[in-house]
Order: structure tokens, then sequence, then C-alpha cells
């Protein structure tokens, strides 16, 4: 099929089914099966889903603005333009946005996994998000 290009004006960004965070599926629209890649685009007030992976490690790197994430239940990590951080499978992670501006992340996963909360089963769903699937961390309740 040989290299394929997706421009920015022609990416498609849809809110998650969960969080309603706006998110460009890389993988998708450059028809590359076995790449799970993401661009996330979290406004002031928005989280992630709070969650774990069965196999899959994934790759963050911060694009714009500062990031903020939690990994387990250490203390949460703010993250400058242009930091990453690898998360293992089993590490529960979030990433969410309690500045002002907003933060554009990349979310590279290997190998492929479910991501699609709507195609989960009850058991899948309860292992791969310990707190629900629209869980919030403290920074963003007020806890």
């Amino acid at each position: 099929m040989g290299a394929r290009i997706l421009h920015a004006a022609d990416a498609q960004w849809r809110p998650s089914n969960q969080m309603g965070v706006l998110n460009c599926d890389l993988g998708k629209q450059l028809e590359a099966a076995p790449l799970a890649a993401r661009f996330w685009r979290l406004m002031p007030g928005q989280a992630s889903t709070k969650h774990r992976h069965t196999t899959q490690t994934e790759l963050y790197v911060v694009l714009e603005g500062t990031g903020r994430m939690r990994i387990g239940d250490d203390e949460p990590l703010t993250l400058a333009q242009y930091s990453s951080v690898l998360v293992e499978p089993e590490d529960v992670r979030q990433v969410f946005n309690d500045t002002d501006g907003d933060a554009l992340w990349l979310v590279v996963g290997t190998p492929p996994e479910l991501a699609n909360t709507l195609e989960m089963t009850a058991d899948q769903l309860a292992r791969l998000y310990p707190d629900g699937p629209q869980a919030l961390p403290p920074e963003l309740t007020g806890e």
C-alpha cells in the first residue's frame, strides 16, 4: 500500500465515548491496523479514562501545553512540552487537565488492544477501569 499521509486539515476528531475528550485515531485514519496511536486534546477540566491494559504498553508524549498525569496511586506528574512517559500494561493511568490551557498528547500503544468501551463485556470493563470508565481524578473533583 506504500506511504500514507494524513494532513492536519483532513484529520477527523471525535469526542471519546466515556469522557468526551476530543481525539484523532491515527492508526484507523492511516489504515494501519497494527498501530494504536491517537492524538488526545484535553481542554481545561477534562480527563481521559482512568484505565489499565492487559498487554499494551503505552507511550505518552506532551505535544502542546502542560501535561498532567497520574500513574497508580502516585502523586500526579507535571510534564513540560515534549516530555514523555512510558507506562506498562498493568499500571493504572489517567491523563487530566487541571490547567488553564489545552493540552495535546500523542499516545502510542503496542500491541494494539480493544479500546472501545462500548464493545467491552462487563468483566472487561471492571478489570480495565477499576473505578469505572468515567472516574475523575481528585484534581478535577475538588477532593
